[in-house]
C-alpha cells in the first residue's frame, strides 16, 4: 500500500505530514481517529550528509498494525510514537542534497520514510534507483521489485526449497495480496509444477488463475476449503507460503507432504490478537507439523540483505520481461494514508491494515500528492 505525495514545499517550509493520535491496543481493531494529519515547519537548511526529498510515494504495509501498539511484539520492529510522524517504505526526487552520493533530480527510496509531504533525511538512509528498471513505473520499487519482492523471492528461495522438475505443489495463502500474489508466480518460475492461491472473493480468484498464472484458486468463503484442497492439490502439498495463520494455514498443513515446508511470511489473521510471533499452533497441527518433518521457521527478509542487490535486479528482469504481472490500486492525497484510507478499508471488509492488503485488492496501495502550482 503506497503513497504518491505532491505538494511543494512554500516559503518557511510548509509541510503536511501524518502522525499517530491514538493507539488501537493490542487486542484492538484500528480506527481513523488513530491518525491525525497537520500542518507543520521544517528548517529550510539542509547540513552536511542530508538530503531534501519531495515525497512521490509511501507504502502502508501490515507490519505497520505492530507499530501502532507501544509494544511491538518484535526486536527489529520500533514503535510509532505518539503526536510524532509515521514512516515506513518510501520514495521521492531530491531537491537538494548536501551529501556526495546524490545530486537534484535523484529519485531516492528508504525503509524509514516519514509519513510527509517534503522531508529533509539523513543521505546514509536512502538508496538512489533507476527509473528503466521498472519501466518508470516508481512506485514498483516499493512493492514487486522492492521488499514486497523481496520477501516474497528470497523467501521461496531460502526457505521453500524448490527444485525445477521436482513435481512440487506450492499453495499460497493471502494469494490476492502483496506477497502472495507474486509469491504465486514466483512459485511457478523458480521451478514449482503446480500453484494453488486461497483468496477471499469469485473476483480475486478468478485473476489469480487468468493473469497471474495460478494454476487454480480457492474463494475461502465459499464451501469446504479442505475438500477443495484434496481436489486441487491429489499429490500433498510440498511448500506452502503462509500469509495469514489461523484456521486457513492449519487446514493447509493438514494436507502437507512429508519432508515439506511452510514460508513463515506473514500472519495477518493474528496481528489484531495479543500473541507472540509466530503464533503458536494448535496442538492437532503441531503434531502434524512434527509428526511429518514440516518446518515451519521464521523468515524475516532483513537478514538477507546482502543478497538484495541481485534479488532486485532479478525481480526488475522478469517484470520487464512480462513473466511477473503487477497490479496496483492508486488513491490519492496524503490525507488518505491513515485515517481516510483505513475507514475505507474498515468499511469495505472489517479489514485492519493489518488485513488490507488481502481483503481490498492487490499488491499494495498507493497514495498520490500532487503538487498544487
Amino acid at each position: 500500500m503506497g503513497v504518491q505525495c505532491e505538494i511543494a514545499a512554500k516559503a518557511g517550509m510548509i509541510i503536511q505530514r501524518v502522525v499517530l493520535n491514538s493507539r488501537p491496543g493490542k487486542n484492538g481493531v484500528p480506527v481513523a481517529e488513530n491518525f491525525r494529519l497537520e500542518q507543520s515547519t521544517m528548517p529550510d537548511t539542509v547540513q552536511e550528509g542530508q538530503v531534501r526529498v519531495r515525497t512521490l510515494y509511501l507504502s502502508v504495509d501490515p507490519y505497520m498494525r505492530c507499530r501502532m501498539n507501544e509494544d511491538t511484539g518484535s526486536d527489529y520492529l520500533l514503535p510509532w510514537q505518539l503526536s510524532e510522524v509515521a514512516d515506513g517504505g518510501g520514495i521521492g526526487v531530491v531537491e537538494e542534497s548536501k551529501h556526495n552520493n546524490f545530486a537534484k533530480g535523484d529519485i531516492v527510496t528508504s525503509f524509514n520514510w516519514p509519513w510527509q509531504t517534503v522531508a529533509i533525511l539523513d543521505g546514509s538512509l536512502l538508496q538512489k534507483v533507476v527509473p528503466q528498471l521498472v519501466n518508470g513505473r516508481l512506485s514498483y520499487f516499493l512493492g514487486a521489485a522492492g521488499l514486497t519482492g523481496l520477501t516474497a523471492l528470497l523467501g521461496i528461495r531460502e526457505k521453500g526449497h524448490v527444485t525445477a522438475g521436482a513435481n512440487q505443489t506450492m499453495v499460497v495463502s493471502g494469494a490476492a495480496g502483496a506477497c502472495g500474489s507474486l509469491a504465486g508466480q514466483i512459485g511457478h518460475l523458480e521451478g514449482c509444477s503446480r500453484v494453488v492461491g486461497i483468496a477471499g472473493t469469485d473476483e480475486k480468484c478468478s485473476i489469480l488463475v487468468s493473469e497471474m498464472g495460478f494454476d487454480a484458486a480457492i474463494n475461502y468463503k465459499k464451501g469446504n476449503v479442505a475438500q477443495q484442497l484434496r481436489e486441487l492439490c491429489p499429490g500433498g502439498v510440498d511448500v506452502y507460503f503462509d500469509n495469514v495463520g489461523g484456521d486457513i494455514s492449519d487446514t493447509v498443513i493438514s494436507q502437507m507432504n512429508q519432508n515439506s515446508h511452510i514460508i513463515l511470511c506473514g500472519q495477518i489473521s493474528q496481528y489484531n490478537k495479543d500473541v507472540p510471533y509466530p503464533p503458536p499452533l494448535p496442538p492437532d497441527t503441531e503434531k502434524i507439523q512434527k509428526e511429518r518433518n514440516i518446518t515451519r521457521e521464521r523468515f524475516l527478509v532483513l537478514n538477507y540483505m546482502d543478497k538484495q542487490e541481485a534479488t532486485v535486479l532479478q525481480l526488475c528482469q522478469w517484470i520487464q520481461e512480462g513473466k511477473l504481472k503487477v497490479r496496483e490500486t492508486v488513491v490519492e492525497g496524503l490525507a488518505n494514508i491513515g485515517g481516510k484510507l483505513l475507514q475505507h478499508f474498515l468499511k469495505t471488509s472489517s479489514a485492519t491494515i493489518a488485513e488490507a492488503i488481502c481483503q481490498f485488492r492487490f499488491l499494495f496501495f498507493i497514495i498520490r500528492l500532487k503538487i498544487m502550482f
